[in-house]
């Protein structure tokens, strides 16, 4: 039996959106794609890429010390 662990993301929030265009590594677009597929699994709801990358980053964000400490 597998247990399903939640992930650092959690659940997406409803959150209004500006179009952003970038260029990745094909090794990260395919983690990228990893963890949406393990989104999935986690949360019963499919989610690409494009719509998790944003969350990421604000979470990555929100979590960076030295960046917070500039910005308060």
């Amino acid at each position: 039996m597998t247990t399903t662990r939640k992930l650092r993301l959690g659940p997406l929030p409803k959150t209004e959106t500006v179009k952003l265009t970038f260029a990745c590594p094909a090794s990260l677009k395919a983690e990228l794609e990893r963890y949406a597929a393990q989104y999935a699994q986690t949360y019963g709801e499919a989610v690409d890429v494009v719509t998790l990358i944003p969350h990421m980053l604000e979470k990555f964000m929100a979590g960076d010390r030295g960046f917070r400490r500039t910005v308060e």
